[in-house]
């Protein structure tokens, strides 16, 4: 499956994007606003890895995020279990030398037309770590609202940060 942008492609990830994927991965200013499971470094074998799992999923959640006919980035939905089943998290990533062109805002709208259209939700959610406000701003553009804030939430890299939480529900979505 492929998803149009307007000068990116969402698709499936495919073993060929494993070097791309850790060139692109293996930078601290991406790893820094991530959980802790990204690994930093992103060396080879962590992106092959990651690239397997993705192909065995049973359905379609994350995409690569290709430029260029190479992957710049990955964006995805992470289901939940038990009382969060119909609300999933959305995570994204870009090659930091694609950051401020718009296209993160763009894959957001279409990851958001992707799973209210496909998938069983009822809304996303993402957490953002509060020493990251282009992501808040990317959101926003998409159309998330801010729901909240948790204060003193998180740790990474031995400092304790908020996380902002963003919703967009699939009834006031406009798709």
């Amino acid at each position: 499956m492929e998803i149009t942008g307007a000068d990116f492609i969402l698709r499936e990830l495919r073993l060929g994007d494993a070097a791309a994927l850790q060139k692109q991965a293996d930078n601290p200013n991406i790893a820094c606003f991530l959980f802790d499971r990204f690994p930093s470094p992103y060396n080879l074998p962590d992106a092959i890895d990651f690239i397997r799992l993705r192909i065995a999923d049973e359905i379609q959640t994350k995409f690569a995020i290709v430029i260029d006919g190479e992957l710049a980035g990955v964006i995805g939905i992470d289901f939940r279990d038990d009382i969060y089943r119909k609300a999933p998290l959305l995570g994204y990533w870009l090659g930091q030398q694609y950051w401020g062109k718009g296209i993160m805002t763009q894959a957001v709208r279409l990851m958001i037309d992707y799973g209210f259209t496909n998938l069983d939700v009822v809304r996303l959610q993402a957490g953002v770590f509060s020493n990251n406000p282009a992501s808040m701003q990317v959101l926003e553009k998409a159309g998330f609202k801010k729901e909240g804030i948790l204060r003193s939430a998180i740790i990474k890299n031995d400092v304790i940060l908020d996380e902002h939480i963003y919703g967009i529900l699939k009834s006031d979505w406009a798709g």
